[in-house]
């Protein structure tokens, strides 16, 4: 198996010896004393990692030389990670090195086994930005409608994308908010033969159950106060393409009945309207909801949940998708700093590190949200964990005992919970897993209150 390529810029002959000592087994060193030598070095070579000294000749007690090579360096494009070896006393230097652009930077005198860990970190969130652009290029010309990536999960989600597209059957969306149901949705419909048709989206919870009804199916004139005109709903509006409804669980049992028809027959009535219309529109829906559960309830009927998940596809939480988030991000990362002219070329590696770290209960959105934000704080060229307003998910535990500990976590699965069910039990109590007198019992144990 082929070594990864190291760039030692390093005009010390003690130091280069070490690291040769050190490294040469688990790496092809290329070795330059001075800046011309490691430009051409690296034109030659383009290797993914390079350890530099700022104090090069014919200045090796400046910082000149150093700095000129690094911008240099970084000038070449590609994904090469900069790592500065500096003194304990040119630590500034160093800071503003990662500021320009650096990746880290670590203090002589070496210790090897920490700078070998360095480097792999280094070598592998490079190898990183390189898979995630080779992935872009090649979906680049696939309908995905900017989904990315390559974990197993959503490798099996783009393999059902391609599946059922084709078809004409209803598909299910099932996965937590934030996950990009919709995208997959318009994904289905991109692919399929309606392409070149209307794709109609609505949001049975964002409405409500007074208007639903009506924006769905339309209404005729008069048909009720202030319908001063006849007008079509979204199944119409649809003709011939696809409509989407998200958070389908929110629908009334008496508007399941009407889609349910819809299913059946392919027609609809207006509101006011005795007219059978006919409407050729294919239903994609969504649901962040446990519709297994509400069926149990007697909230959710079981023909309609037959009808439209014919073909079912879960979408994993962002969590649970390895090696997508920090692809993620880095794509993420990009889009922001080009849309906002920002020359902001990563991430530090305590960024990196809390990225891949935290849990992101708000999925893709949030991490959206977050990269956003960190792109308009930040001050240097790379984001910084404080830019993500991201904490280590084990920060508020600290200093805590084992027992307390526990507690703390228990509470916060249980409140969170509660407030994502709006303080119904019963539904709490099927996300944690436990039983409905379990989760009374821990809530009086923890001074959990339901409101």
């Amino acid at each position: 198996m082929e070594k990864p390529k190291l760039l030692i810029v390093e005009d010390d002959p003690s130091i280069t010896a070490q690291m040769k000592w050190a490294l040469a087994q688990d790496y092809e060193l290329l070795l330059a004393e001075d800046r011309l030598t490691a430009i051409d070095l690296f034109k030659r070579e383009t290797p993914s990692v390079v350890t530099l000294d700022l104090g090069l000749p014919p200045y090796p007690r400046e910082v000149k030389e150093g700095f000129l090579a690094l911008n240099e360096l970084l000038s070449q494009g590609g994904f090469i990670k900069i790592i500065i070896i500096t003194g304990q006393e040119e630590k500034d230097h160093a800071l503003k090195a990662i500021g320009e652009g650096a990746y880290d930077f670590f203090c002589k005198p070496i210790q090897i086994e920490e700078l070998k860990f360095v480097l792999n970190r280094a070598f592998y969130v490079s190898q990183l930005e390189r898979e995630h652009r080779e992935l872009q290029q090649r979906l680049s010309g696939e309908s995905f409608e900017g989904m990315l990536g390559i974990s197993p999960q959503m490798q099996e989600v783009f393999s059902s994308i391609r599946k059922v597209a084709t078809t004409e059957v209803p598909v299910l969306i099932v996965g937590e908010s934030g996950t990009g149901k919709e995208l997959v949705a318009k994904a289905i419909h991109t692919n399929s033969s309606r392409r070149k048709c209307p794709f109609v989206v609505i949001n049975c919870s964002a409405i409500p159950e007074t208007l639903l009804e009506s924006e769905l199916f339309g209404h005729e004139k008069g048909a009720f106060t202030g319908a001063h005109i006849q007008r079509k709903g979204r199944f119409e509006m649809a003709q011939g393409g696809t409509l989407f409804l998200d958070e389908i669980g929110e629908l009334s049992l008496a508007l399941q009945v009407k889609l349910l028809r819809f299913l059946q027959e392919q027609t609809i009535e207006r509101i006011g309207g005795r007219e059978e219309i006919l409407v050729d529109a294919r239903v994609l829906a969504a649901s962040n909801k446990d519709l297994k559960l509400a069926l149990k309830e007697g909230k959710f009927r079981e023909d309609l949940y037959y009808r439209l998940g014919v073909v079912t596809i879960f979408l994993p939480p962002l969590r649970e998708r390895e090696g997508d988030i920090f692809l993620l991000a880095t794509a993420l990362l990009h889009r922001y700093a080009h849309e906002g002219g920002k020359k902001i070329s990563g991430f530090t590696p305590q960024a990196i590190k809390a990225i891949e770290t935290y849990m992101w209960p708000g999925n893709i959105r949030e991490l959206e949200n977050r990269i956003k934000r960190a792109v308009i704080m930040a001050e240097g060229q790379k984001v910084t964990q404080a830019d993500l307003e991201l904490q280590s998910p084990y920060e508020k535990y600290e200093r805590k005992g084992l027992r307390e500990a526990r507690e703390s976590l228990e509470r916060d699965f249980i409140q969170r919970a509660l407030s994502k069910h709006k303080g119904s039990i019963t539904h709490a109590a099927s996300e944690l897993g436990i039983s409905r007198p379990t989760l009374y019992e821990l809530m009086e144990k923890l001074g959990v209150n339901k409101g």
